[in-house]
């Protein structure tokens, strides 16, 4: 199994997110908005402290959990969808997963995805 993360700009959300409620076999994913800041940033430093957040970028975090098999997929597609061909259309991050478990019904592996 794999976790796949996701950072792309929030106005391409809808799109990658019909894109793979139509791939056959992918059993869901999380949404959560996110800030923060890449290379390219300012080296201003008065511009440059924790408090002043509107240097930070506005992003979303997709999170999703798949089996091996579905990967290259799911990264195509959110690669495919979420490109604008400008600076920052985002990352994608991809992890193993040593296991999941559902805590509903104790299943355990790619059953409790």
């Amino acid at each position: 199994m794999k976790e796949i993360k996701a950072y792309i700009k929030p106005h391409k959300l809808s799109e990658v997110t019909m894109a793979l409620h139509q791939m056959k076999g992918l059993t869901g994913m999380s949404v959560t908005d996110v800030r923060g800041f890449g290379r390219t940033r300012t080296t201003d430093a008065h511009h440059r402290t924790i408090d002043d957040l509107e240097d930070y970028v506005p992003h979303v975090k997709i999170e999703i959990m798949c089996e091996d098999e579905l990967v290259e997929l799911v990264i195509s597609t959110i690669e495919k969808t979420a490109y604008t061909g400008l600076h920052g259309d985002g990352k994608i991050y991809v992890s193993d997963i040593a296991n999941a478990i559902r805590i509903s019904t104790g299943q355990r592996g790619g059953d409790a995805v």
